[in-house]
């Protein structure tokens, strides 16, 4: 967390928030700064617990999840993924978990892909999206009601390169995680 009278290197001073309301997921705050020019200024800022996604590459396809989203109304076709919600876990525990969790698929192995700030405008979010190629079949337990209701589809990366540019894709984890794969990939 970002000490109360912290400048960045472009010369705004942090002076603090207030909770405006805490929630399941996430937490509202207003939050108090100074620009370079002493103007004080205010910003709703969502902060989150951050995150974690993780492709899993078998032969030339990959699996992916689609599911309910409440806040689009919905079915979002992503990358297995889940919030770092476990006290102490870190984030490659976490990514084991969810995939476990969401697809039935145990990673023996993690590479880190890529991290990224979801949407900066109003929201500290980083999530870390996790690539493995070495994983095992086993019972998910898909918890909470849209997993209940997600479906699992394994998707070949040709089909993946036009669902990034036509729209099928449109969750930003996914988006980012699965254009970091194909350029690695070369493709």
């Amino acid at each position: 967390m970002t000490e109360p009278g912290s400048r960045s290197a472009s010369g705004f001073t942090y002076l603090g928030e207030r909770v405006i309301h805490e929630g399941v997921v996430v937490r509202l705050v207003e939050g108090a700064f100074l620009d370079p020019d002493g103007q004080r200024m205010q910003r709703d800022i969502v902060r989150h617990p951050g995150a974690v996604g993780v492709i899993a590459l078998r032969d030339d396809e990959v699996v992916l999840v689609r599911q309910y989203r409440g806040a689009v109304h919905r079915e979002m076709l992503e990358i297995p993924a889940g919030k770092l919600d476990v006290d102490g876990e870190a984030p490659e525990r976490a990514a084991v978990r969810e995939l476990e969790e969401e697809v039935g698929l145990r990673a023996r192995s993690l590479e880190m892909l890529c991290q990224l700030h979801c949407s900066v405008g109003f929201c500290d979010e980083l999530l870390t999206v996790y690539l493995t190629t070495d994983f095992e079949t086993v019972a998910p337990s898909q918890v909470g009601n849209e997993e209940r209701y997600m479906t699992v589809e394994w998707m070949p990366l040709d089909a993946v390169s036009a669902a990034l540019s036509d729209g099928t894709i449109t969750d930003a984890k996914t988006l980012v995680g699965l254009h970091a794969l194909l350029r690695r990939l070369g493709r």
